[in-house]
């Protein structure tokens, strides 16, 4: 039998605009694929509606273009089909593995973006798990919807960060998986993404490691199969040590690109946030990949200094 194509995924969020950290994750996440040998697949999540910006949409495939990568195949928009999402509600639900919650609006609404870990997540008691799951109704206007948690370890060990066990009933409990709007939930979405793309490695930030236990219940309660591999890398940081945002200054890659920044530039500090030289100098992608030791990536995360910036916006 022929060993299965392994690929990956580039998915940006158009919620925003993509900044030096996503880029350092996108790069080193394509860097792998061109090592590797495997597919890229590039699609845009953009089921976080009340956040997605138009604007972000063909801007992140721009800013990704415009720092050498490139993919092998592009699948668009999720929003453009719900119905595989469908499909596995319906799945989940004749297992009767789901049921219809009527809890806080706010926690809903979060649950439908990806979640991080300095988001503070609540624990969810269970509030409206029915005592007979065979009760559930087939449908339920203006609900969100949970899967029942494994409570008990899952365990799994990350390319990256090493062995990992976590019990998603006691981290976060029955989590959301469609919300209100009828539309399905980041960890939904993400898993059956996955999944029908024929992903197999999943390269991402290390904010999103507890996510992965999640996404991993829901690829049993599914039935899909193998399990991908998950590479979750530190972050890029700002001084306070909070996770780079906004509130660290205007570090997005468009914001570079009009200020005559070349990609090279971005590249090899990223390169050099790497541990791939030792001085900032500028590198292409091409290069970057050549040279990129993934055993040489350290395990702590990258802090954004005010010389980065000033290095990059000097000609």
């Amino acid at each position: 039998m022929a060993s299965m194509q392994r690929t990956t995924r580039l998915a940006p969020s158009p919620t925003g605009a993509l900044h030096l950290g996503n880029a350092r994750t996108f790069l080193i996440n394509w860097v792998l694929a061109k090592q590797n040998h495997w597919q890229i697949v590039l699609r845009i999540e953009d089921l976080d509606s009340p956040r997605v910006k138009p604007w972000a949409k063909q801007q992140a495939i721009d800013d990704l273009t415009w720092l050498q990568m490139d993919w092998d195949s592009y699948v668009g928009f999720q929003l453009d089909d719900l119905s595989p999402y469908e499909q596995a509600m319906d799945h989940l639900r004749d297992k009767h593995l789901i049921y219809p919650c009527q809890c806080t609006r706010k926690e809903i609404v979060q649950a439908q973006s990806a979640p991080h870990d300095d988001d503070h997540e609540l624990c969810y008691p269970g509030t409206c798990r029915p005592a007979d799951m065979a009760t559930v109704p087939i449908t339920a206007p203006e609900s969100a919807w949970r899967v029942i948690a494994a409570d008990h370890e899952i365990t799994y060990t990350d390319a990256f960060a090493g062995k990992q066990a976590h019990n998603v009933a006691q981290q976060v409990g029955d989590f959301v998986i469609a919300t209100k709007a009828g539309l399905p939930a980041y960890q939904l979405a993400v898993v059956v993404d996955d999944h029908r793309q024929g992903v197999t490695d999943i390269v991402r930030g290390d904010d999103l490691l507890r996510s992965a236990s999640r996404q991993m219940w829901l690829y049993q309660c599914l039935g899909y199969d193998p399990l991908p591999t998950y590479w979750h890398l530190p972050l890029v940081l700002g001084p306070d040590g909070r996770r780079l945002a906004k509130r660290h200054g205007d570090t997005r890659l468009s914001y570079y690109r009009d200020a005559g920044t070349p990609a090279e530039k971005v590249i090899g500090l990223i390169a050099y946030w790497s541990g791939t030289q030792s001085q900032r100098a500028p590198m292409s992608a091409a290069e970057f990949a050549q040279q990129f030791d993934i055993t040489q990536l350290s395990h702590d995360p990258v802090t954004f200094t005010e010389e980065d910036d000033q290095w990059l916006i000097t000609n």
